[in-house]
């Protein structure tokens, strides 16, 4: 395998490959490593004093729906909203892909997408059918769940899908500043996410993946990832920035709860770079629709395009940042 990668200074054109084994220097080094450099932290790499909290604030799942992308729009223009997604095979991409065209200024990523597990909104691959059939259902439809795409897709598909769904983004006008995954597919098996990784490296831009410190990998193993030895070297390894912590929701709950919930999340932040994973909706009858949580992503929007969480987010002395800030850390 190999691993290219580009400044994000550079067009986005393709880079010289760079051989793996100048990254890959072997798990125990790795560690050994990683705990020598643990007392220069990211906000420190980024010019900020040690003790800096410093988050990104990112939208998930947007062209789902109109509902999303308006309440996206509005939290990215008035709220602390500092990044967001876009699904590549989702249908209301292009409204999103044109309003990002007239908002450069935005923080925006492909949220890669390997399923389509609602029940009244579907879709299938970027790529030919016939070239992913292991990615899809007996309907045409990508399969709505990740075990399915575990055991059926190969990683030839899934590099396939993923690549296709990067090049729609950029060729929509939209640069992209960062990779991330949705439902976590891309870590539901090791191969997955060695090409998920190796296309951020190709492309010239960082993937969502946090830090792997032991917290983090048993919180991903309770949630049935399997995240061996083989993750690890290449995450820790690899040229690519980590964030340090990765919040990815809070308990369900009325408006009041919710903001108490988000409250204590952004007192408790540690110092570093933490992401905060929303997912945002009007709540009108299409999110009704569409998903029985209908009533989380319309809060989520309320409290995300409101000035009184951008307003204590300052009283708790948090810096928003988004993607486009860490490029500062790719590889020249």
């Amino acid at each position: 395998m190999v691993l290219c990668y580009r400044s994000a200074n550079r067009p986005a054109t393709r880079p010289q490959p760079w051989n793996r084994t100048m990254v890959h220097v072997g798990l125990t080094l790795a560690v050994a490593l990683a705990a020598s450099s643990s007392a220069v932290n990211l906000a420190q790499r980024l010019g900020y004093d040690a003790d800096t909290r410093l988050l990104i604030v990112h939208a998930d799942d947007v062209g789902l729906s109109h509902g999303v992308n308006r309440a996206t729009a509005q939290a990215a223009a008035v709220g602390p909203v500092s990044s967001f997604s876009v699904m590549a095979p989702a249908p209301w991409l292009p409204e999103i892909a044109a309003n990002c065209r007239r908002h450069p200024e935005w923080d925006v990523g492909v949220h890669l997408t390997l399923t389509s597990e609602w029940r009244g909104i579907r879709w299938g691959s970027v790529a030919s059918a016939d070239d992913v059939p292991g990615l899809l259902d007996e309907h045409g439809y990508m399969h709505q769940d990740i075990v399915s795409v575990a055991l059926r897709a190969t990683p030839e598909e899934v590099e396939r899908e993923l690549r296709a769904q990067i090049d729609r983004v950029i060729s929509l006008g939209i640069e992209p500043t960062h990779l991330d995954t949705h439902m976590g597919a891309v870590f539901a098996r090791a191969e997955f996410f060695e090409v998920y990784y190796r296309l951020g490296v190709e492309y010239g831009i960082p993937v969502m993946m946090p830090n792997p410190t032991a917290g983090a990998i048993a919180r991903a193993r309770e949630e049935g990832y399997p995240i061996d030895d083989q993750y690890l070297d290449i995450a820790r390894n690899g040229p690519l920035p980590l964030i340090d912590e990765l919040i990815t929701e809070v308990p369900d709950g009325p408006l009041d709860a919710r903001v108490r919930h988000y409250h204590d999340v952004i007192r408790a932040l540690r110092p570093g770079v933490t992401q905060l994973i929303v997912h945002l909706a009007t709540g009108g009858e299409e999110t009704r629709a569409i998903t029985n949580a209908w009533r989380n992503r319309y809060n989520d929007f309320r409290i995300f395009s409101d000035p009184d969480t951008t307003r204590f987010l300052e009283e708790q002395n948090v810096k928003l940042i988004g993607w486009r800030d860490l490029h500062v850390l790719m590889p020249e």
